[in-house]
């Protein structure tokens, strides 16, 4: 079941966007074997010990970065983000919670053009679209090295730096999917852009 409803469909469905990928943002990478995360759970720190995901999810990648994500990523950078759930399904894109080392080179990018930043995440039609950056992992205080009065103080709090948008059942199910999904990916890569050259990640105008 898993095999035929789930996993063959997402597999698709990766190879999909990533020949449109490869049309508006070629820098990005997709790939069947690698993009869709594994339906097994981390039970070992877990109350919870059910040995599989209610979800699936899949990531596209900068083809110069690690393709890992989160804290174990020590070469990752920013990419999209497809998660599948009944009546919890979303889209997503940016870097989520950066080991250190990437996250204070993203922090000192912002520090040094604190206008740049702020043009991509306070433009009125990202936020419109997307509220803005999550501030689900925000400090309350400023991380050491940076004093209280920096003009970027209330972005460097950030310790992820993503954005995206609920997705209704009805459009998962659509074959309109993979161009619903360019059309948010190709709205969310100016901060996919941004965050992957405060890595030094280059962008790219061809595969």
């Amino acid at each position: 079941m898993y095999e035929q409803e789930v996993r063959t469909p997402m597999r698709v469905l990766i190879e999909d966007m990533d020949v449109r990928l490869a049309r508006f943002a070629p820098e990005i990478t997709g790939d069947p074997k690698r993009s869709m995360f594994r339906i097994y759970r981390d039970i070992r720190f877990s109350k919870d010990k059910s040995p599989y995901k209610t979800n699936a999810g899949c990531w596209f990648w900068h083809r110069d970065a690690d393709s890992r994500v989160g804290d174990n990523a020590e070469g990752g950078g920013a990419g999209f983000y497809f998660h599948l759930q009944p009546g919890s399904s979303f889209t997503g894109a940016g870097i989520w919670m950066p080991p250190r080392p990437l996250l204070n080179k993203v922090r000192d990018a912002i520090a040094e053009d604190p206008p740049g930043f702020e043009r991509v995440v306070t433009q009125p039609g990202f936020v419109r679209r997307f509220g803005g950056l999550d501030d689900e992992a925000v400090l309350k205080r400023m991380p050491r090295g940076f004093p209280e009065a920096h003009p970027a103080a209330r972005w460097l709090k950030y310790q992820s730096f993503v954005a995206g948008k609920a997705i209704r059942d009805k459009q998962v199910t659509s074959a309109r999917l993979p161009a619903l999904l360019e059309d948010e990916f190709a709205r969310l890569l100016p901060l996919v852009r941004w965050l992957n050259g405060a890595l030094g990640l280059r962008t790219a105008t061809r595969r």
